[in-house]
């Protein structure tokens, strides 16, 4: 990669960051998906946060995060819902290949995977 011109969204958003500059709409939109910022994308986002806390039976207090990902790399949706939350000390994750405002409750894991979604403590990837 080029000192000067970074190769990527992520690599733009990056040297975005450390520059200390605004972001450009052009960054923000390819990371986070145009027009994605309405109420109806909100309610989306909070109705598969309530699904998760439903499916996985966790309490209120309970972090939970959901977020739409954009992708451009080649097989990988053009957005993706990612999800991660919190048990005591163990961080659980998974992916839906679809935007957030196509996720159904049944397109999330079975609640009896909970164990299977523990991310481990040596787990490394640049994607979650």
């Amino acid at each position: 990669m080029s000192q000067d011109r970074p190769e990527n969204d992520y690599d733009n958003a990056l040297s975005a960051w450390f520059s200390k500059r605004e972001p450009t709409s052009t960054d923000t939109d390819d990371l986070l998906g145009a027009g994605n910022k309405g109420p109806e994308h909100l309610e989306a986002l909070n109705r598969v946060r309530e699904w998760v806390r439903q499916r996985f039976k966790l309490a209120e207090d309970t972090a939970i995060l959901v977020s739409e990902v954009a992708c451009n790399l080649p097989g990988c949706p053009p957005l993706e819902t990612a999800v991660a939350f919190w048990s005591g000390d163990k961080r659980h994750h998974f992916k839906l290949f679809k935007k957030v405002a196509e996720v159904a409750f049944d397109d999330l894991p079975f609640g009896w995977m909970k164990d299977e979604l523990v991310v481990p403590d040596d787990f490394a990837c640049e994607c979650c």
